[in-house]
């Protein structure tokens, strides 16, 4: 399955990233804890973990100290991605976003929501919402993070490979 792609720009407050967000629609069919568990297994098995199941901030947040990949595993969202000039884009259970390190995710409204969240290599994540004392220290973080040896769900013949390396 080849993910939708998206790119937002440094707004000055966000950095955002060089990397799309990656969205595998529909790419999963089970739900609830039954879908929880798949994506925590698939996720580590690609050597994204640190996992946690939760949902997504009603504020502006990014990570400069890695990427983060969200399986929706129940419910729906409204997401703006990329900041307060970034697009809005409705995601559900069966959805898996990959979101590079720097690129802002809010939720505006959901409904009986609830993701998995994991990080390559399980690594721990920061927390940054775009206030002007993060920067430049959160851009030279960025520029450190590792690149993921997989794709959290398609392994090493997946789209972040593939879409990812033409923008290193």
């Amino acid at each position: 399955m080849y993910p939708e792609s998206y790119f937002f720009q440094d707004d000055k407050k966000i950095p955002n990233s060089k990397y799309p967000v990656l969205i595998y629609k529909d790419y999963f069919s089970e739900r609830g804890d039954p879908g929880a568990e798949w994506l925590e297994k698939r996720f580590a098995e690609n050597d994204w973990k640190n996992s946690w199941r939760n949902g997504v901030y009603d504020y502006h947040h990014y990570h400069s100290n890695t990427h983060e990949v969200l399986g929706i595993y129940k419910g729906s969202a409204l997401l703006q991605l990329g900041g307060e000039n970034g697009k809005k884009l409705q995601v559900s259970a069966g959805d898996v976003i990959v979101i590079p390190a720097g690129v802002a995710h809010k939720n505006l409204g959901s409904e009986d929501f609830a993701v998995v969240g994991a990080y390559p290599r399980g690594r721990s994540h920061d927390m940054n919402t775009g206030k002007e004392t993060e920067r430049p220290g959160a851009d030279k973080n960025i520029a450190a993070v590792p690149f993921p040896d997989f794709d959290p769900v398609e392994g090493k013949k997946g789209g972040l490979n593939e879409i990812w390396n033409r923008n290193k």
